[in-house]
């Protein structure tokens, strides 16, 4: 019990319901969920469009790595944004003035979504943008 509570804090609840038994994240599922086709949600990770088509390549690291970095960035908006739509559309859109005009989504598709995380954590401690 305390392990899944110790996950479960890690990578949060919204990326656990995207996993399957094996622990990956399943893109079918994820693009349902959002309302976007496998292609849309490639783009929107920053992907290859064949690579959510293709099993063997949705489970390479880098795939699930961006998938799973996507999932961690809307899943820490998603109480303050008013929801995991409203979240994804606050990853594609918003910019942020700490980069420049950014949005999450470019910095994430630029492997930068460390840097977003921090960003996100010093707003969360009251910081300023």
């Amino acid at each position: 019990m305390a392990l899944l509570q110790k996950v479960t804090t890690e990578v949060g609840p919204l990326i656990l319901s995207y996993m399957d038994q094996a622990g990956q994240i399943t893109a079918a599922r994820v693009a349902d969920e959002f309302g976007m086709s496998k292609s849309q949600l490639a783009e929107t990770a920053g992907l290859a469009r064949e690579t959510l088509y293709r099993p063997e390549r949705v489970g390479a690291p880098k795939a699930q790595g961006r998938l799973r970095e996507m999932l961690e960035i809307i899943s820490r908006v998603t109480d303050w944004a008013g929801g995991k739509d409203q979240a994804m559309a606050w990853y594609r859109a918003q910019p942020l003035p700490a980069f420049g005009g950014r949005t999450a989504e470019a910095l994430v598709k630029d492997g930068k979504a460390a840097a977003v995380r921090d960003y996100l954590d010093h707003m969360a401690l009251g910081g300023f943008a």
